[in-house]
């Protein structure tokens, strides 16, 4: 008999059994929502820390199949919300199977990150092993998706700098490793309370995990600055609005030229009205022009008044079609000369500007075949536009999501970047937001003002140390125009290229295979 007065715990019933194992679910699915909302356009860059320091948290001590489960409802918690606007044109299955197969990146990624919990430095490891997943997604399926890399989320945050040490890779990592180490601490001051001693390598490590990546960023702030190495050019960015609703599609077309057009021409006669100063030249957004120039003498004499009348070249979106090929097309149109140079688009859009398993998706529904008739071609030589000696790199819409497709713009001799985007078809969205971020991080990353001109906006002027100097509404007709500098140096992410996110694979690559021979020796027999 108990004399003692208290009374033993009650064991919990069969549902509590149930709704505790939902706990880690519940938790690991939240945790990528938080890493959602850390993601532009809200500024707050820090919750991806507790984000991930929740996610190691979840996945400590778990089978690969837990961990891959857990990671793949962190996946579906952060895609879900941050990709819902590739929806808003043709529904939800497009949207839902897109994030159904990008979070099985995610998936493999707890599976690799729960693996290295039991090593030294695991932080490190696993933080290389978030990294690897981004390159993998960056690829693969269909050339790749790297929507929701982690430095995208950063253009607010004290990381920033690191963007031209490494790119998107370093960025990324470090704020990972940052978060990661955030949980190893944790995970060991309530081990203290409980045994009274600290493990000083563990507690180092959980340490460093933290500090080193935010002194990086510190010690990379030199590294960004604005200061013109190749004199400045004074440019102009048009936003002609779309129409909303209510015209067929050669309308809408012609409309939207016509928009981009008037807008030049309003800011031909504030020039000569002495309201702004003349750019150098002026930059229009993608598929300002879907009507084919080169065939439809109406669509010409258009841009050339356009151009006559602000008396510079102007950069057109176009849509042409030539030798057989439909293309996504820059054309730099001189006042006096017409076309003299023109860039391709070269990373296309699956779904959007072709369709893979065309097959396939008309079987499941023929609606969304009808949205890419023709599929467009690939471009083959990066974008680089030589205006009067300013030599001005093209990264057309999708493209600025591409580490490599912006940085030969810089390599080929860019001294500034355009980002020419339509993100009508968006609507309203978040999707905007995000791209503008993607601009931002590539203006530190290689030290280059960044010009976004997008058909309904949100247009911007970036300087190189990703802040944003100008910008207009959404789905209002604007022009912006600013003196900018021009730069030529090149940071060390633009010289390196690929190689820290190839060294950072290798870690992660180094860190799963001691993971697995230590998982193998200690099943051996004797080996415990």
């Amino acid at each position: 008999m108990d004399h003692s007065g208290l009374q033993p715990s009650p064991a919990p019933s069969a549902r509590g059994r149930r709704l505790l194992r939902l706990v880690p679910a519940v938790a690991s699915a939240l945790c990528g929502v938080l890493l959602y909302v850390s993601f532009p356009p809200r500024p707050l860059w820090w919750l991806a820390l507790p984000a991930f320091a929740g996610f190691a948290w979840v996945l400590r001590g778990r089978t690969w199949k837990a961990a891959f489960g857990l990671g793949y409802l962190f996946g579906l918690g952060f895609l879900l919300p941050l990709l819902v606007w590739t929806g808003v044109e043709v529904g939800p299955g497009p949207w839902l199977a897109l994030v159904a197969i990008e979070a099985v990146f995610v998936g493999l990624v707890g599976v690799g990150v729960a693996a290295l919990a039991k090593l030294p430095a695991w932080p490190v490891w696993a933080a290389a092993v978030w990294i690897a997943g981004e390159a993998a997604r960056a690829r693969v399926p269909f050339r790749g998706f790297p929507w929701g890399k982690i430095a995208f989320g950063q253009a607010d945050g004290v990381f920033l700098p690191l963007a031209a040490v490494g790119g998107t890779p370093v960025l990324g990592f470090a704020v990972v490793l940052c978060g990661f180490g955030l949980h190893e601490a944790g995970r060991l001051i309530a081990e203290r309370r409980r045994t009274r001693t600290l493990r000083r390598g563990a507690a180092a490590v959980a340490l460093l995990s933290v500090a080193v990546p935010v002194a990086g960023a510190v010690a990379a702030r030199p590294l960004v600055s604005d200061k013109a190495e190749a004199g400045t050019a004074t440019v102009a960015v048009i936003q002609g609005n779309v129409p909303r609703a209510g015209l067929e599609f050669s309308a809408q077309r012609r409309a939207v030229l016509d928009y981009h057009a008037r807008e030049t021409l309003k800011l031909a006669a504030d020039i000569k009205a002495g309201k702004v100063a003349k750019p150098d030249y002026v930059l229009w957004p993608e598929n300002s022009s879907d009507i084919d120039p080169f065939t439809n003498s109406d669509a010409a004499a258009v841009i050339d008044g356009a151009a006559r009348a602000v008396g510079v070249p102007v950069s057109v979106g176009g849509v042409v079609e030539r030798g057989g090929r439909l293309l996504n097309e820059q054309i730099l149109w001189d006042p006096a000369k017409g076309p003299t140079q023109t860039y391709d688009k070269r990373q296309v859009q699956p779904f959007g500007e072709y369709l893979p398993l065309r097959g396939l998706v008309g079987a499941i529904n023929q609606n969304w075949t009808s949205m890419v008739r023709q599929d467009f071609s690939r471009g083959s030589k990066p974008g680089v536009f030589d205006i009067d000696g300013a030599k001005v790199g093209l990264a057309t819409c999708y493209e600025a999501a591409f580490d490599w497709a912006v940085r030969d713009t810089v390599t080929h001799g860019a001294e500034m970047i355009s980002v020419p985007s339509n993100n009508a078809t968006f609507d309203r969205s978040e999707m905007t937001y995000q791209q503008l971020a993607m601009s931002r991080i590539r203006a530190v990353e290689h030290s280059r003002t960044v010009t976004v001109p997008v058909t309904s906006g949100v247009s911007a002027i970036i300087m190189p140390d990703g802040k944003i100097t100008q910008k207009t509404g959404m789905f209002v007709p604007a022009y912006l125009v600013q003196k900018v500098p021009l730069r030529m140096s090149q940071t060390p992410a633009t010289k390196l290229g690929i190689l820290p996110e190839i060294a950072l694979v290798l870690v992660a690559a180094g860190g799963l295979g001691w993971a697995i021979g230590s998982g193998i020796r200690a099943r051996r027999p004797g080996d415990a």
